[in-house]
């Protein structure tokens, strides 16, 4: 699955992993819908240390189509929420 981190390019990320980012995504969605800054920010510092470690950075000249966009770690709340997934399962399906 290819993960795009806005600001910083494209990961490659293993099917199995995505499994592991929903349970950090799960935070993510509570900050967001706490309207809790901190925990948002620890939140998606914890997913996007995730993605880099568990996925490989693609070259800034493979650009793929992303099946998932996070945002930056120091995103706001209403950036974050804007972004995420209008059915309620927060920024990664499933």
């Amino acid at each position: 699955m290819i993960v795009r981190i806005l600001g910083e390019g494209q990961w490659e990320v293993d099917d199995a992993a995505v499994g592991d980012l929903n349970d950090i995504d799960a935070a993510v969605d509570a900050a967001v819908a706490a309207a809790e800054q901190a925990e948002l920010s620890a939140a998606l510092i914890r997913l996007l240390t995730e993605v880099r470690a568990k996925g490989r950075r693609l070259p800034d000249d493979d650009l793929r189509d992303s099946a998932l966009i996070l945002p930056a770690a120091d995103s706001t709340v209403e950036e974050v929420r804007g972004l995420l997934n209008p059915s309620g399962e927060g920024l990664i399906p499933g």
